[in-house]
């Protein structure tokens, strides 16, 4: 059966999409929307790799429940170049950057919670259907949110 290759891709989409979104967050301190909610937003796709290795037991696989944690070394970096950063004007381009990266990342992954459900509706697997039922709608909130940043903040960024 393929879902076992589905649950492993999604495992690790999530994974990337938490690493970003932290990263994201430590890079654009400054501006405390970006920090605070990408963190938050880092969090569900935390909590989806926990479920998902717990999931992929029933379908062999051996999957980290602990999302791929940033170095502290990397993290405290990240927050000095970002308070640096913060100051400039280019900064405002980087964060465009990232928005759109996060926003792309979290595309994906909602695609391939669909395709997730797909596959657990075909197999008539009623508990793989209920974990995707109930990660897709924050993983929705996750693309919305960066798709609201890029139209609220591209126009000041790229006017000015």
């Amino acid at each position: 059966m393929k879902l076992g290759l589905a649950i492993r891709e999604l495992h690790n989409s999530e994974n990337s999409l938490a690493r970003a979104l932290r990263a994201a967050a430590d890079r654009h301190q400054a501006n405390h929307e970006i920090h605070h909610v990408g963190r938050d937003l880092a969090r569900w796709s935390t909590e989806h790799v926990e479920r998902l290795a717990r999931t992929g037991h029933r379908y062999g696989l051996d999957l980290n429940a602990d999302a791929a944690q940033d170095l502290g070394l990397l993290t405290t970096a990240r927050r000095k170049l970002g308070e640096l950063a913060g100051r400039r004007p280019e900064s405002g381009l980087l964060l465009l950057a990232d928005l759109r990266r996060l926003h792309r990342k979290a595309a994906g992954v909602s695609l391939d919670w669909e395709l997730l459900a797909q596959g657990a509706q075909a197999v008539k697997d009623a508990e793989l259907l209920a974990l995707a039922q109930d990660c897709h709608p924050q993983t929705l909130r996750q693309l919305r949110w960066t798709n609201a940043m890029l139209k609220t903040l591209s126009p000041q960024i790229l006017a000015s």
